[in-house]
């Protein structure tokens, strides 16, 4: 299976990172796993030109969100991660979502599967978190994919996250989730 994993943080220490990096190794040994820091790329926001729906598909912003797009479509499946941002995922994750406009009809005859993990500061029962994985649900059922696994962590200092009780086993159970081993 082909996963790719899109980390929305830009904290390259922090607890986003450290889990999506747990991930890829639970993954690695039976699967082609990439880790894609997005905020590593340069992105930009959908201009609204609708010159995708004429030319195939391809943003024409001098940005690399085409490569992203092209990895998203050759990828069995996709994990997100991102930490919030104001009751939201990241503005360099959402950059990203956004260029999905310029392949939607071809996302919609993929079988993608999708995995979501937030992390965030504030505890689970704040509604940051429900608003990102019902935004991330709605992508999914959009664009016909299968909505793998959605979880969320509280953790706010780098390295927090990966010393809490529970958290390997959770993220194993999702990758199991994710590739149908479970």
């Amino acid at each position: 299976m082909n996963i790719l994993i899109l980390n929305g943080s830009p904290r390259h220490h922090g607890n986003t990172h450290a889990a999506l990096q747990t991930m890829k190794g639970l993954l690695e040994d039976r699967n082609i796993v990439e880790v894609l820091d997005v905020c590593n790329l340069k992105l930009s926001g959908c201009c609204a030109c609708d010159s995708c729906k004429r030319n195939g598909g391809h943003c024409v912003c001098p940005d690399e969100s085409d490569v992203v797009i092209q990895k998203i479509v050759q990828a069995d499946a996709v994990i997100f991660g991102t930490p919030v941002y104001w009751w939201g995922m990241s503005a360099q994750l959402k950059m990203v979502v956004d260029k999905f406009y310029s392949q939607d009809s071809q996302f919609k005859t993929m079988h993608k599967k999708i995995g979501v993990m937030v992390v965030g500061a504030n505890e689970l029962e704040n509604p940051q978190y429900r608003l990102i994985h019902e935004q991330f649900r709605c992508i999914a059922e959009y664009l016909h994919w299968d909505p793998a696994f959605s979880m969320s962590f509280s953790a706010y200092e780098p390295g927090e996250l990966m010393t809490q009780n529970g958290v390997l086993d959770q993220l194993k159970e999702a990758c199991d989730t994710i590739t149908n081993q479970n």
